[in-house]
């Protein structure tokens, strides 16, 4: 009887062994609310009759899109989220998650600035100094993890001026990603020259429909009506992670390549 027991504990062990192999690789993504998943639906409540309605919500971030260009051998697990920077995505714990998630031979795709430079946000306003210093220690715990680590610059808010050229609107943070990238010697993908070469292309008219924009009346969500420069609708968010895609294409980042579809 003992031996019964014996066998089958090992062979429940060996099932487990090789269950654990055929893990999928892990794309896990830190960043901001233009990286992050959205929900679906929102619900909107009637002021007159208290009903309430689901009402669908477009805002996407590119993250939420990225698995559509991704083959089966992998699964992106994003732990963006709307309005972090890296100080508070450390603070709250997200960079301890993701890190206890990550293995060998997965791949962590970093993109943060549009909260950390903002000034009159104390509350997640990191200062150029502490970003460079939170970016490395990223990079270092990636790299003890044996995983690949992807820097990316913020993606680009649509500000044009009054002769049609985009303004950058990030300051010195995304030059701060790219001397880190380069000191590290980690891939960047360089998403503000990215995304700014994209909406410059479109121009200051056609660049607004790939925003999460609506004219007053148009949405029960935003009676008033919504001017958002910052974030994407799908077609918008779709955009931006076939830029980023392509451009790890010709990086030939092989962690990555080999988990896109052809």
């Amino acid at each position: 009887m003992k031996t019964v027991i014996k066998y089958s504990l090992l062979i429940i062990f060996g099932v487990l062994l090789i269950s654990s192999d055929k893990r999928p690789v892990h794309i896990l993504m830190a960043g901001d609310s233009t990286m992050a998943d959205k929900v679906l639906t929102k619900t909107v409540k009637d002021s007159l009759t208290g009903i309430t309605t689901e009402v669908p919500f477009l805002e996407r971030g590119w993250g939420q899109l990225l698995p559509e260009f991704i083959n089966q051998k992998a699964v992106v697990k994003n732990y963006a989220k709307n309005g972090r920077s890296t100080r508070t995505f450390i603070e709250e714990g997200l960079w301890t998650d993701l890190l206890t998630n990550t293995r060998k031979g997965d791949v962590v795709i970093i993109q943060f600035a549009h909260n950390d430079g903002a000034l009159t946000k104390t509350e997640r306003y990191t200062n150029p100094a502490q970003f460079r210093l939170n970016f490395i220690a990223f990079v270092a715990e990636i790299k003890a993890k044996r995983a690949t680590p992807i820097l990316c610059t913020p993606v680009a808010r649509r500000k044009f001026n009054e002769t049609g050229e985009l303004v950058p609107t990030h300051g010195e943070y995304p030059e701060i990603i790219r001397t880190v990238a380069r000191e590290q010697r980690v891939p960047l993908v360089d998403m503000e020259k990215l995304t700014s070469g994209w909406l410059q292309k479109e121009g200051v008219e056609s660049s607004k429909k790939f925003f999460h924009k609506f004219v007053p009346g148009e949405s029960p969500l935003y009676p008033l009506g919504l001017d958002d420069n910052t974030h994407f609708n799908e077609s918008g968010a779709r955009i931006v992670a076939g830029l980023f895609v392509k451009e790890t294409q010709k990086l030939r980042i092989k962690s990555f390549s080999k988990l896109i579809k052809k």
